[in-house]
């Protein structure tokens, strides 16, 4: 059996957890995941609806997604964490948003979607300057 995904927001007061095996890995980089997350792009792990739950207090934002259908997508209430989506043309799925893993180190991106809006705020070009830890 496939070990749990687990995850919390930054502040603890939501915890989740998905049984069994992901269904993809992937990075997202259309303008909506930009937004919500703020960075240049979202790191996904789709699993099963009917294997997730999620302990603590919610909130939750729908809108139009890239597929043209609803999506909402869930954070914690009291420290504002992107946590989950659910999306309306899938209701069978949860994504969870691979930063707010216990062990984020498991997640390995199968695919990466949206290239066509992936942009400069995504800086791993060779040409930049990479530090292990703070920059100097």
């Amino acid at each position: 059996m496939s070990k749990a995904w687990k995850g919390r927001c930054l502040c603890g007061a939501v915890q989740y957890n998905a049984r069994g095996a992901s269904l993809a890995q992937l990075v997202c980089h259309c303008r909506d995941c930009q937004r919500a997350s703020g960075s240049a792009g979202l790191p996904v792990v789709v699993v099963s609806a009917a294997e997730f739950s999620f302990e603590g207090e919610i909130r939750s934002y729908t809108m139009t997604g890239g597929s043209g259908m609803p999506t909402t997508r869930n954070f914690c209430a009291h420290c504002g964490s992107l946590l989950f989506g659910t999306p309306q043309h899938a209701p069978d799925i949860v994504t969870i948003y691979a930063g707010t893993l216990d062990e984020p180190s498991r997640f390995h991106a199968e695919f990466v979607q949206f290239t066509c809006e992936r942009h400069q705020l995504d800086a791993r070009g060779p040409s930049v300057a990479q530090y292990a830890g703070r920059a100097p």
